[in-house]
């Protein structure tokens, strides 16, 4: 394993001689190389023509065995069978060519029907989130918080409900759910068409009990006030209901489950026949799941599947937790209780049939299942090596387990025909560039489509980049660190190190990938030592892992942060008086954490829009990791990074934007003002109009200011003016 190895066996010495080891009989060789430097052109404008290229771009499939490539401007039909390509007309009929689709114009709602745009409403409101009913007769919408249709052929516009205010929305999300259960891309859509059209599902929030937190923004002569109903930790959450309604309007049927329980709803399911919709629940716990089917007629409902765990469940599956057969045999379920994410198979109604998937490795979604073969094609991380995916096939009774996919690549994103005989691939290593194949779902390479490595890659000096694995102090875990070394390290001195993280449960992003940038390789010429890594807890190791930060977050990822740290102090020329940690939301209150309560091994940190205390964060996500305040008052205390003020050395930057609504500034604010109480020195910068996240000049301002901070306090030396854009 790489950890056993010194750096500078592994790093590449431009126009001298270079020592490798033969991995087969352990001689050395001496090969003398030169190769070019990369160009002010290169490092400050990314232009690496020559060096790498623009892969094509797969369009989309138009049948099981013919997709659409798009490559210098020019489309291409692709036979997968023999693997050659056709230029073709941009009127080649392809799959979402033919859907009918609502678009805006203004701000009403338009269609095309045999070539003719058709207006379907005509007021001063938006509609929100327009959506085709799966017959293409209706179009539903929300406006002014209430839900509607569309008739396409009659014009005819229906409001479903009526109750719709500031405080009660129909088929909108309140900002929780939309933030923490539904999702973001989403954007507040909380309604559901039934496979037969014949109804909707939705939710109702009432926001009432929920508290108001007040935002400012400084503009204009008296500013502007922004009040969101956002549930802190212990405050009251949204009330939902769930309703059914036909898309001509009647009376709304609503699940008969009691709405005045502390409880959760998540994205419901719709059999494939729309005889029941499968209602996700769970209490405010969130350490039992419970699915109910639900008769659309009446409301009634009856248990259809439970799961506890010791821990907590994740409510928000991004409608990958169930996936139906089409055959009506039962449907594939996703369930990380046994500690690894796997599929089981079951029944229509609920009973498990068997295990479709076991062992030590997590799998992140199903791709496309073959009832006529029994096949489930899915992919998983894990199984060869955690930073990495692959694309499998096993046998919906669980034999058969078959990778597809090939090499020691992170297979980035899978696509699968229509009818899973063939894949495309997107792959690549830390070393190595991005390629792009056709597979076939016996996992042979029908064609290689591209490869992002230009002529000239071979003749420049890149900095080197790898995968690291470091022993966990306890011996569990071999936790993953991504490096890209200094060029032309000399193994008598140190170098300062940049660590970009993001922390949190399950949110890892180290992977066996590649990537090129000129900053990247600009800083490594300049003798920075950059630095990616992942902890427990991140994803790699499955449920397992993450159940450490069980009540416990932040203690996890800065242990074992600070294991990394101290290997490359050890074995990578790290400088211990230099080491900066990085990063923006969990990344930020990491960053916080480490000059407070990890003081001892990080000097510096750079810290974007950080949570601070963990009550000042959002019911859901905060209470699903660490209970209420008053069930775990210690986990609260120890994960609070102002309780660490006065350990607090090293210098800190700390940005946030004046009207974030997901972390609020008030989090920066009671740190800055302990920090002062305390007489600690340290930089801050805020950024007006800017909520979690911010754009344009600001966003080119805030990359500058990072950079200046690189310079001034890591690599000690005036800034480049190339640099600063």
């Amino acid at each position: 394993m790489l950890q056993f190895f010194k750096v500078l066996t592994a790093v590449s010495l431009a126009g001298v001689t270079t020592l490798h080891v033969c991995a087969q009989t352990g001689t050395s060789v001496s090969i003398n190389t030169q190769r070019k430097e990369l160009t002010d052109e290169q490092y400050f404008k990314n232009n690496f023509k020559g060096i790498v290229q623009s892969l094509p771009v797969v369009s989309e499939w138009v049948d099981d065995s013919h997709f659409i490539l798009l490559k210098n401007g020019k489309r291409y039909l692709v036979d997968c069978k023999s693997g050659s390509q056709a230029e073709v007309a941009d009127s080649v009929k392809t799959a979402s060519a033919t859907k009918v689709a609502a678009y805006y114009k203004n701000t009403d709602l338009y269609v095309k029907l045999n070539n003719q745009e058709v207006q379907l409403t005509a007021d001063k409101e938006k509609e929100s989130n327009p959506t085709m009913s799966p017959d293409g007769n209706y179009v539903a919408y929300t406006k002014s918080n209430n839900l509607y249709t569309v008739n396409i052929q009659t014009k005819k516009e229906t409001r479903l409900t009526t109750d719709g205010s500031e405080l009660i929305l129909n088929g909108y999300a309140s900002w929780l759910y939309m933030e923490e259960i539904l999702g973001r891309a989403t954007q507040y859509k909380a309604f559901w068409w039934s496979p037969d059209s014949k109804k909707i599902a939705f939710f109702r929030s009432d926001d009432s009990k929920v508290p108001v937190f007040t935002i400012t923004n400084a503009k204009g002569l008296h500013g502007e006030v922004e009040n969101t109903r956002y549930p802190k930790v212990g405050d009251p959450n949204p009330a939902l209901k769930v309703g059914l309604v036909q898309p001509d309007g009647g009376t709304v049927v609503w699940t008969k489950i009691n709405e005045q329980q502390d409880q959760y709803f998540g994205m419901p399911y719709w059999k494939p026949d729309g005889s029941a919709l499968l209602v996700q629940w769970m209490p405010r716990s969130q350490d039992t799941l419970k699915i109910y089917s639900v008769d659309p007629a009446t409301g009634d409902l009856k248990e259809f599947y439970t799961e506890q765990q010791k821990t907590w469940i994740e409510l928000g599956d991004e409608g990958k937790r169930i996936s139906f057969l089409k055959n009506g045999k039962g449907f594939v379920l996703s369930s990380d209780a046994s500690g690894w994410a796997h599929l089981f198979h079951y029944d229509n109604n609920g009973k498990l049939l068997n295990p479709i998937t076991t062992g030590k490795f997590t799998v992140t979604n199903v791709e496309y299942i073959d009832e006529k073969n029994n096949l489930v094609y899915f992919v998983a991380r894990g199984r060869e090596n955690t930073a990495r995916k692959d694309y499998y096939s096993v046998n919906l009774n669980g034999k058969n387990l078959k990778r597809l996919t090939f090499g020691d690549y992170h297979h980035a994103t899978i696509s699968p025909s229509p009818n899973g005989s063939y894949f495309i691939t997107s792959y690549s290593n830390s070393s190595t560039p991005t390629r792009l194949a056709l597979v076939n779902n016996k996992g042979v390479i029908i064609k290689e489509l591209g490869d992002a490595k230009a002529s000239e890659f071979n003749t420049y000096d890149l900095a080197k980049t790898e995968l690291i694995r470091v022993k966990s102090d306890d011996r569990l875990y071999d936790l993953p660190m991504k490096v890209t070394w200094p060029i032309n390290m000399d193994p008598s001195k140190k170098y300062p190190v940049l660590i970009s993280v993001y922390g949190g449960p399950d949110a890892g992003n180290t992977w066996d990938s590649w990537g090129l940038t000129g900053a990247q390789q600009w800083y490594a010429k300049e003798g920075l030592i950059q630095v990616g890594m992942d902890h427990r807890a991140s994803g790699h190791f499955g449920k397992e892992g993450v159940n450490y930060m069980h009540r416990d977050l932040g203690n996890w990822e800065l242990v074992d942060y600070s294991t990394m740290v101290k290997w490359l102090i050890a074995n990578g020329n790290a400088d211990a008086s230099k080491i900066c940690i990085t990063g923006f939301s969990y990344g930020g209150y990491m960053s916080t954490l480490a000059l407070t309560k990890g003081a001892g091994v990080f000097t510096h940190a750079m810290a974007g829009g950080p949570v601070t205390d963990w009550t000042l964060y959002d019911s859901h996500y905060t209470e699903r990791f660490m209970d209420l305040p008053s069930e775990n008052p210690q986990g609260y205390k120890t994960g609070n990074v102002l309780n660490y003020v006065d350990n607090f050395r090293g210098v800190l930057q700390i940005v946030h934007g004046e009207i974030d609504n997901n972390v609020h500034m008030q989090n920066s604010l009671q740190l800055i003002s302990k920090l002062q109480d305390a007489k600690k020195d340290f930089e801050m910068m805020i950024y007006p109009g800017g909520r979690h996240g911010w754009g344009g000049n600001k966003g080119i301002h805030f990359a500058n200011l990072k950079t200046q901070f690189i310079y001034r306090h890591l690599l000690e030396k005036p800034v480049n003016k190339q640099m600063i854009k």
